[in-house]
């Protein structure tokens, strides 16, 4: 396994945008957001509503409900449903379906436990996990990272049929996971607050939601909303019973604004589709590659 796709090195302007990051209280202004996202009072979410629409070039076409009206506060609209028919899932036997809406940030194999973020930065599986034992299974697999942007529809779902035995909160930092902080900032997916949900499956997989600045929180939905609180202590929870399993394409979690999800698989891997670079739009349900030994 050689393959390996990901962003160039990082710019003066992307190290200086990294920086000032640090000055900034990234929790307090995470909690605020959570908040203002959840007002009601009709006339400030609908202008809220309204602004972003036009703000992002959403395309509320895809929406179930398609009326700025319909939703409570901002939350429930960033975080709306689609036509059944809006994202169809890819066919076929062994297909690595996207997660989410977004772009492409990073893919590839999963080398001595190192994935690649950025030209010359790289971080651990066992950072990336909290250090639970569990990254050992990742060490020599594939993985894929993708950025979602406002615009973007924010629900998760799953790449490959599986039963949840594990997630794992591992508390940090809120930095921006924007292009340029992920070029710039060392270790930026092991820094900031982070969900990981383990799956047992034909392949197995762990799939990671990462925070980021703004975020108000991540959910699940067997657990919902796991953070906030955002807590200092890892904490996990096991599943042992196999009374959670979700099929391919079904929801299994949603970010409350914007961030990254991180895909992980164990050897042998997967073969990822040629096309696919730092920066592909990919869009939920479409598929990503096939799990090797598939034809």
């Amino acid at each position: 396994m050689t393959d390996t796709r990901a962003p160039q090195a990082a710019s003066r302007r992307d190290r200086l945008t990294s920086s000032l990051q640090h000055l900034l209280p990234q929790h307090t202004l995470s909690r605020l957001i959570h908040r203002l996202a959840r007002v009601r009072w009709r006339p400030l979410r609908l202008f809220i509503i309204r602004t972003f629409i036009r703000a992002f070039g959403v395309d509320m076409s895809e929406a179930l409900d398609s009326r700025a009206d319909a939703y409570g506060h901002f939350n429930a609209f960033f975080t709306r449903r689609l036509k059944p028919s809006a994202r169809p899932l890819a066919a076929g036997t062994g297909v690595i379906c996207s997660p989410a809406d977004g772009r492409i940030s990073a893919l590839g194999d999963i080398r001595d436990g190192q994935l690649l973020q950025a030209k010359g930065r790289s971080y651990t599986v066992s950072e990336l996990l909290g250090h639970d034992p569990a990254a050992a299974t990742f060490a020599d697999g594939s993985f894929c990272t993708i950025y979602l942007s406002p615009r973007d529809y924010h629900r998760v779902h799953m790449p490959v049929d599986g039963t949840l035995t594990r997630m794992i909160h591992v508390p940090g930092r809120l930095f921006s996971v924007s292009p340029a902080t992920t070029r710039a900032m060392p270790r930026l997916f092991a820094r900031n607050e982070r969900v990981a949900c383990l799956f047992d499956g034909q392949p197995s997989a762990a799939l990671v939601m990462v925070g980021a600045m703004l975020v108000g929180s991540i959910e699940t939905v067997w657990a919902g909303e796991v953070t906030p609180p955002a807590g200092r202590r890892i904490q996990t929870w096991n599943y042992e019973n196999g009374s959670t399993r979700l099929p391919r394409g079904g929801e299994m979690g949603r970010f409350n604004m914007g961030s990254t999800v991180i895909l992980l698989f164990p050897a042998p891997g997967v073969a990822w589709d040629a096309g696919l670079y730092p920066d592909t739009p990919v869009r939920m349900g479409q598929g990503l590659g096939l799990v090797n030994g598939e034809k």
